[in-house]
């Protein structure tokens, strides 16, 4: 096996080595990035939301409850949960794979019933009162999503009013929605979550993309720097050491005049160049006195 050929294996072992250990590290970092951008992308979408029903519980819903009482009708416009998914209704029909819901074990509303993974996240509010948010990865239909969670608990007695007891509810809501849900609700009690759902696929496609052509780029620098490297190894060691292997050879073999290899420069194969002509100037005048 040729010192070329050895030297080759070394270099490119060494390469896959590497190469192995950079693309898990940049892998990670590219997905990192990628999920980091989806929880930012869903921290906008739930603070959109939340901004919402902020403006509808403290603008919306005192115009409202005037008319409502006055006509004794009941408008879910007037209640923040419905002016937000109302409002993100409108989003899903650019971005229909965003989702934004309030579920709650014990909804007014049944369209607002929480599924079994919702349920499991009040749950896990419910169960830690400190718990302010919740960052899932989830899996449904195929697709993968990131789901960002905070919870929604009763501060106000103004809450309790629609909420408490069918006898305290406003009628018109009564009539809409029935007695036997939304009711039983206490003060400070956890009893829904805002849940927003993003798709991860798109984030991580192009983390992806930028993966392959990082593994790209590396590959195609590590061709250049190969052949680069090759060359060098062949002008500057190889073919000297072939040179004088050929002259050694024939000097060896008893042949006259063969010229000397002489390497101008101060590096390692001048400084072999320069012995090797002391070695075969003495060699020659040793058998020349033998000659004699």
């Amino acid at each position: 096996m040729g010192l070329r050929t050895k030297f080759n294996l070394v270099l490119v072992a060494a390469f896959v080595v590497g190469l192995g250990l950079a693309g898990l590290l940049s892998f990670q970092i590219v997905e990192r990035n990628a999920r980091h951008e989806v929880v930012q992308n869903a921290e906008i979408m739930i603070e959109a939301a939340s901004a919402i029903r902020q403006y509808t519980s403290t603008e919306i819903s005192p115009l409202l409850s005037v008319q409502m009482e006055e006509y004794g009708t009941f408008l879910p416009h007037s209640v923040p949960s419905f002016a937000a998914q109302r409002n993100f209704a409108t989003v899903r029909q650019q971005f229909p794979d965003y989702s934004y819901r309030e579920p709650a074990l014990n909804p007014t509303n049944p369209d607002d019933l929480a599924d079994p993974f919702e349920a499991e996240i009040i749950n896990r509010f419910r169960a830690d009162a400190n718990l302010a948010e919740q960052v899932l990865d989830h899996e449904e239909d195929g697709e993968r999503y990131l789901v960002l969670a905070r919870p929604i608990r009763v501060y106000t007695e103004s809450c309790l009013r629609c909420h408490s007891t069918p006898a305290a509810a406003p009628q018109p809501m009564i009539d809409i929605y029935g007695t036997e849900n939304g009711f039983g609700w206490e003060l400070n009690e956890t009893v829904a979550a805002q849940v927003v759902r993003v798709p991860m696929s798109v984030p991580l496609e192009r983390a992806e993309d930028v993966f392959t052509v990082f593994m790209m780029a590396m590959g195609s620098v590590f061709i250049v720097v190969l052949i680069v490297i090759n060359l060098i190894l062949q002008y500057v060691v190889i073919k000297p050491v072939l040179r004088m292997s050929d002259i050694a050879g024939r000097v060896s073999m008893g042949e006259s005049g063969v010229p000397e290899y002489v390497r101008a420069g101060k590096d390692e194969i001048a400084s072999l160049s320069a012995s090797f002509n002391r070695m075969r100037r003495s060699l020659e005048n040793a058998m020349k006195l033998l000659d004699e």
